[in-house]
């Protein structure tokens, strides 16, 4: 290694490097093989958000080798919750990558590397080994897997290990679940005033649920504490609402704790008892424990809330 580095700095006042570097080791299989390397690293530290983008939004899963069945096409999304609400449940899992051959045509490529993957939880060890087929694709300056297969060599221990490890996910998701469970509660909370369906939004809430509302006019709740509170809050949501919209061009910004998200979102809603037309800009700090809402924490502008239903 320290021979390459010191072959491809450029010559002392001649700003010439040496060619024969490049051609020796392509820069373009580099990043092929740092991404499929990346895939094992990051599926044995549970990093599925960072491994959900070394994936094309579409890619073909090929494990019949395995599993049976026939191969799938499933968007990467998809794939990381398959994985995130298996992997994490072991106690330890490693996944060993070598032989990577790589060979690049424009902005596709293919590559085959080896694998053993070892997997150990409640004292049983399970080790699958292998070769893994890739399709990539290039996406900008990053390469993308469009394609993942594996072919099974040899087996070691036990499949038992997946009952206990799919338990323990359950129990205990995945950061990458918790966020999808977050992200869902939100949008039930907010499709379910859309379409005035209140089962829905009575859903969403824990039993000591919090929504503030530090902005609200005079006259209107500023903390509403207890699922059975907000469900009278928002009792006549049907009967004084027309056509409303929240979801169009809503924008979600994760937190570093997975259960909270700060949201932006619009409002567009009709009056029915003013007739008037509420429109609003909404930033909503939300906190989801287990895809219950526990803080609902609403700023908004109080103007235009109070001139639409009338409160002065």
């Amino acid at each position: 290694m320290r021979s390459i580095a010191i072959a491809a700095v450029t010559t002392m006042g001649l700003g010439i490097a040496n060619p024969a570097i490049a051609e020796t080791y392509p820069a373009e299989e580099a990043a092929i093989k740092t991404v499929i390397e990346g895939v094992a690293l990051l599926a044995d530290r549970g990093e599925f958000d960072a491994l959900e983008r070394l994936y094309a939004p579409e890619v073909r899963i090929d494990y019949t080798s395995l599993a049976g069945g026939e191969p799938q096409v499933k968007s990467n999304v998809a794939l990381m919750t398959e994985w995130a609400s298996m992997l994490p449940g072991f106690d330890r899992t490693r996944h060993a990558i070598s032989n990577i051959r790589v060979t690049v045509n424009g902005v596709k490529a293919t590559a085959t590397a080896d694998v053993v993957a070892d997997h150990w939880v409640k004292g049983l060890f399970w080790q699958v080994s292998g070769r893994y087929d890739y399709g990539l694709v290039k996406d900008g300056r990053d390469w993308k897997i469009s394609f993942h297969k594996l072919t099974v060599t040899g087996e070691q221990g036990t499949r038992d290990v997946f009952g206990p490890a799919g338990e323990a996910a359950k129990a205990d998701p995945a950061p990458y679940i918790q966020r999808q469970q977050t992200r869902a509660a939100v949008m039930d909370f907010l499709i379910g005033l859309e379409t005035k369906d209140m089962t829905k939004v009575n859903s969403v809430w824990a039993d000591d649920a919090v929504q503030d509302m530090p902005f609200s006019p005079e006259g209107h709740p500023k903390r509403v504490v207890g699922k059975a509170a907000l469900v009278e809050l928002y009792k006549n949501w049907p009967t004084i609402s027309g056509k409303a919209e929240f979801t169009d061009g809503i924008v979600f910004h994760p937190t570093l704790d997975p259960q909270t998200v700060f949201v932006e979102y619009r409002g567009i809603v009709d009056v029915i008892p003013t007739g008037r037309t509420y429109r609003q800009t909404y930033g909503g700090l939300f906190h989801v424990d287990k895809g219950k809402i526990t803080l609902f924490r609403e700023y908004y502008d109080p103007a235009p809330f109070a001139w639409a239903f009338g409160l002065k």
